[in-house]
Parts: C-alpha cells; sequence; structure tokens
C-alpha cells in the first residue's frame, strides 16, 4: 500500500510540474530539460557495452559541491571510466550542465518504476553514488536488482524523519537497498543501526575537501592585497538587503579602525547602489579600482567566482544569509581561522555552523547592537580572539579526508 501511494504521489508531483510551466520558470525548465531524455540516454549508452559507469546523483547545487571531490578523485584515479551525473533541480543543472569532468550530465528523470527501470538498464552502472539525502525508492530498488553497488555519501540523517517513523517502512526498505553509507556524523550513524543497518562510517562532509582544495590552489589577488593595505580587515560574504541593515551601521561606526571587503549575493546595480548609499564612508567597486586603492574603507566585489579566495585577507568574517532563507557557506571562511558572524535566525539546519557555534568559533547576532557586542569581545579581550581563530582552524582540520574515505571503497568496486 505505502509503496502505491508514493508511486502516486510522485505522479501527482510531476502533474502539478507541468501545470506550473506557464507560470513558473524554474517548472518550465524542470519539465522541458526532462523531454525526450530516454532518446538522449539510449544515443549516448547503447553503444557502450564494455564501459565503466559511474553515476553520481546530487540534487542541486549544494549536492554537487558535496559530490565534486568524489568526481575529480574518480576521474584522476581511474581515468578510463565515465561519469554520469545528474541533477533533480534546474538550480543544479543548468549551472553545472558543461561540467568538464563528468562525461556526461542529465536531469534525473521521475523515481516511477517504469522510469526507473528504464533508466538504471540503459546507464548499467557499476557504481551509483547519491549525495547527502537524495533517496529514491525505485531507483534504488532498480540498482539493487541489477547489480549495481549504492552508496550515499555525505549523508546526513534526523529523528524526526519518516525513516525512523512506525508508518515509514517502505522507506527503512529503501535504505536497506545501499550497500554502504558514508556519514556526515555520528548520530546519522546511530540512526541507521538503529533500523538495522551496521554497514555504514562516519567520513564527515566533503565540502571541507573541496573548500580547502579551493584556497590551496587559490592565487592571490593583488589588487585585494593593496587595498587591505595590511590593515585589519573584516570580509563579508554573500550578503543580502537584511544583512546590510546589520552592517551598514556597524562598517559607519568603525571607519579608520577596519577595512570592510563586501561581495553580495546578488550583483544587480540596483542593490549595489543600495549598499553605497547606506554606507557614509569612501567606498570602491572592484571593477573601478584606482591606483589609490589602499585609500578606501570599503571594497565591494562586483563579480562573481572571487569569495572563496577574499577571505585570506580577512581577520573577521560575516556571511549572509541567515537572517533570511538560509545561512550561506561558512566552511570558505573557517578554512582561513578566523571568527565568523552571520544572522541568528536561519542557520540552524547547517552543522557546521551549530558547531561552531558551540566552539566558540562562530557567532549569531540579532542586529547591529549583538554584532557591535561580540565583535567588541573579540577587540577588547585578545584571548577571545585567539580563541575563536584556533576554534575555526582545527574544526576544519578534524574534518578533513571524506573523500579520501569513500575512494578506499570505490577502490574495491572499479579496481576489480
Amino acid at each position: 500500500m505505502q509503496r502505491l501511494i508514493y508511486t502516486f504521489i510522485i505522479y501527482l508531483l510531476r502533474i502539478l510540474f507541468i501545470l506550473a510551466v506557464p507560470f513558473n520558470e524554474k517548472a518550465r525548465l524542470f519539465v522541458t530539460g526532462r523531454k525526450g531524455i530516454f532518446k538522449k540516454l539510449k544515443v549516448v549508452f547503447q553503444p557502450m557495452r564494455n564501459e565503466k559507469i559511474v553515476w553520481v546523483h546530487c540534487a542541486s547545487l549544494g549536492e554537487f559541491e558535496q559530490g565534486r571531490p568524489i568526481i575529480e578523485s574518480l576521474k584522476r584515479v581511474y581515468p578510463p571510466i565515465k561519469i554520469l551525473l545528474t541533477f533533480f533541480s534546474p538550480s543544479g543543472f543548468e549551472v553545472r550542465k558543461n561540467y568538464s569532468q563528468a562525461d556526461y550530465v542529465f536531469y534525473l528523470p521521475w523515481d516511477t518504476p517504469g522510469q526507473a527501470k528504464k533508466f538504471v538498464s540503459l546507464t548499467r552502472p557499476v557504481l551509483a553514488i547519491f549525495i547527502k539525502y537524495e533517496f529514491w525508492f525505485h531507483y534504488t530498488e532498480s540498482l539493487k536488482k541489477s547489480g549495481s553497488k549504492i552508496i550515499s555519501a555525505s549523508c546526513i540523517l534526523r529523528s524526526n524523519q519518516i525513516f525512523f517513523k512506525k508508518y515509514g517502512s517502505l522507506f527503512r526498505q529503501l535504505l536497506h537497498h545501499f550497500d554502504f553509507f558514508f556519514t556526515q556524523n555520528p548520530q546519522t550513524k546511530q540512526l541507521l543501526s538503529s533500523v538495522g543497518i551496521e554497514q555504514a562510517e562516519i567520513a564527515g562532509d566533503t565540502r571541507f575537501d573541496r573548500v580547502m582544495d579551493i584556497i590551496r590552489t587559490g592565487k592571490e589577488i593583488e589588487l585585494v592585497k593593496k587595498f587591505k593595505d595590511n590593515q585589519k580587515t573584516f570580509v563579508i560574504g554573500s550578503c543580502w538587503p537584511e544583512d546590510m541593515e546589520t552592517l551598514s551601521p556597524f562598517i559607519n561606526e568603525n571607519d579608520g579602525l577596519l577595512k570592510f571587503i563586501i561581495a553580495p549575493h546578488e550583483i544587480s546595480e540596483s542593490f549595489l547602489r543600495d549598499i553605497e548609499k547606506s554606507i557614509e564612508v569612501k567606498t570602491c567597486r572592484f571593477s573601478e579600482a584606482t591606483e589609490d586603492i589602499e585609500n578606501y574603507s570599503v571594497l565591494i566585489i562586483d563579480n562573481i567566482g572571487m569569495l572563496a579566495r577574499l577571505y585570506r585577507y580577512g581577520e573577521f568574517a560575516f556571511i549572509g544569509g541567515a537572517f533570511g532563507k538560509g545561512l550561506h557557506n561558512i566552511l570558505e571562511a573557517a578554512c582561513y581561522g578566523i571568527p565568523i558572524f552571520f544572522g541568528n535566525k536561519n542557520y540552524h539546519k547547517y552543522q557546521e555552523a551549530i558547531d561552531l557555534i558551540m566552539r566558540g568559533g562562530a557567532f549569531g547576532v540579532s542586529g547591529y547592537a549583538e554584532l557591535k557586542m561580540k565583535y567588541e569581545l573579540m577587540i577588547s579581550r585578545p584571548e577571545n580572539f585567539l580563541l575563536a581563530c584556533e576554534v575555526t582552524k582545527s574544526y576544519v582540520q578534524e574534518n578533513l579526508g571524506a573523500t579520501e574515505k569513500i575512494m578506499k571503497y570505490c577502490h574495491t568496486i572499479l579496481a576489480s
């Protein structure tokens, strides 16, 4: 009965997305991206009878960043294998459809019995890797029947999920389809054990490996280095208008005491102008920087792709998003071993934020007054600053190595 209800819900969602196409751009991409997908898959995979296919599935862009270190390690260690990368969401597919390390990139067809069976029979992966919390019943069942190995990487589960409810027997069965789980934390491993699954290892989050790799290979940004001019600097990453309501008075108050680098989440002209209007000190955009850039107090980054390298120039960081839809990536800042601030409203689903707050390396703030107070505690008591730096640095070091652990398991499958 549960199986029928699950399948019915999948069909219903499919219909709802089709109905939403005229009114929603994401729904349009979602539907049109899947049109004729099996014809395309047939053209690509039917001639490939002797190739080893590894299928990596990510829900969206965030999960891709967790899958990316695995993909790149697989391609480096096993050059002959073919990587099939799939996304559920347009926000992942449309951004990464030309990702060079994947041999094939597709949308994931709907998880109906027929489509799942057809997808698996066409692609014939020797190994399927589902990232974080991607769990699809018919796909895992079809993979299991075909003899493919299935692993969950950077897996994280919570006790209130359906897997652990009395009425969740179908979803517990789904978990039992997997051959191995690489979990982010001990709690997930314990939850798996509570439903009879012992084939699991606490590996951590592969994003730590990815971020550290970016930092190790990142080049100096000479213009930003000149702007910093060996002065104490506060880096503001992925900020939204709600964040600037807290930050603008803080910036104005610290003119001459701190320099600020602002990297907005969106670089629309209207938002850039709003930032400039809210700040009373001397500001300059990155694209308009002049020879005397060191004489400015605020540098506004009006391009995309530089943020991970900017944190190296900061003694402090503020990460945006937590006053709104959700906190952005704090690991990039943590890798540089600096104290991190963010809004206190929407960070609770991010384990690294919770961990760093508990340890004293990160600080949630309700607004300008609390940001000012917590910052001044750092300045007035240097031991607090040094402790926060040590906490963030050691936290990252402790969590490196997830990719290596996953690769050891992959080796047992791919080397045979």
